[in-house]
């Protein structure tokens, strides 16, 4: 339900934020050395830093608003 939503946040902001997936189960180190305890999980990055985590599934406008948050 959210893939679609987060594609075209993507598509829309793919110039200023850089969008990753990435699959826990078939990287599970990955996912424990993050801390990542549920999916979806969004964590915002900047020179390297996390800056912004969310779990959950975000409606459009606050994905939006997460997005932006990054990009300032």
């Amino acid at each position: 339900m959210f893939a679609p939503i987060f594609q075209a946040s993507a598509a829309k902001h793919g110039e200023q934020v850089l969008h990753i997936k990435l699959d826990t189960e078939a990287n599970p180190g990955i996912g424990q050395e993050f801390s990542i305890r549920s999916i979806p999980t969004l964590s915002g990055f900047k020179n390297g830093l996390e800056l912004k985590r969310i779990s959950g599934a975000l409606p459009p406008a606050q994905l939006e608003q997460f997005v932006r948050d990054l990009a300032n």
